[in-house]
């Protein structure tokens, strides 16, 4: 199993969108199971979750206290990817969150100011060393702030090829539990998506599991696990 944190400090930097829609594309991917767990007190991966139809990915209710005690029940029922969104800020909840992480995702839109705010994560994450990698979110097309800030933030890390652009279908889509693969019509977010997660995947060095537990399979480990974290799966009672 493995652990991906999307963590900044500059908020509004699309940590909560790209959490989910790298969760989902991961389950499309027949990388899964995948839970989502939400640290940030907002609770806005959380809402996003509670309005979704669909079955996957599933919801780890936990705490910071109890997050590294949780994660481990997951991988015993067979999880296979854990992704937590993070508050806008560096706390010792932030640390915790990172400390537990394979990879630390840092969604960074190309201005001044998000580039300023993603060195303390980057510190951060070299203080606990963690491998990080960066996701230009938010961009304009054709921007050369764009090409910019990949430029500087490369100094400091991976960045991913997957330019993340503006568009109105990323906020329409998360009102009502759905990502932009699965909204009707044509778009390159969809592309942009399923390039970031294979780029993600890489840097995990993760590799498909021999057997991929399914989501009913999934549901009665955590209904016959009598210390297990609150996961919460569709459907379920």
């Amino acid at each position: 199993m493995k652990v991906v944190a999307f963590a900044s400090q500059k908020g509004g930097s699309g940590k909560t969108t790209l959490a989910g829609h790298v969760a989902v594309q991961a389950e499309l991917s027949g990388d899964g199971p995948v839970a989502l767990i939400d640290i940030d007190p907002q609770g806005s991966l959380s809402d996003w979750w509670n309005e979704r139809s669909e079955e996957t990915p599933v919801f780890a209710k936990t705490t910071p206290d109890r997050l590294g005690e949780d994660i481990n029940a997951m991988r015993e029922m067979g999880v296979q990817l854990v992704i937590i969104d993070t508050p806008p800020a560096i706390t010792s909840t932030i640390e915790n969150v990172v400390s537990e992480a394979d990879l630390v995702v840092i969604p960074t839109r190309p201005s001044p100011h998000d580039l300023r705010a993603a060195g303390a994560t980057v510190e951060l994450c070299e203080r606990l060393e963690k491998s990080i990698v960066f996701a230009i979110n938010g961009a304009t097309p054709r921007a050369r702030i764009t090409t910019e800030a990949v430029i500087a933030l490369s100094q400091h890390g991976a960045v991913a090829p997957s330019i993340i652009h503006q568009r109105v279908d990323f906020a329409s889509s998360m009102i009502d539990g759905r990502t932009v693969m699965e909204l009707p019509g044509r778009s390159r977010s969809p592309n942009e998506i399923s390039t970031l997660w294979s780029f993600l995947k890489e840097a995990l060095g993760k590799q498909q599991p021999a057997h991929r537990l399914q989501t009913h399979s999934l549901q009665s480990s955590l209904t016959s696990t009598t210390h297990a974290p609150g996961v919460m799966v569709k459907g379920a009672a």
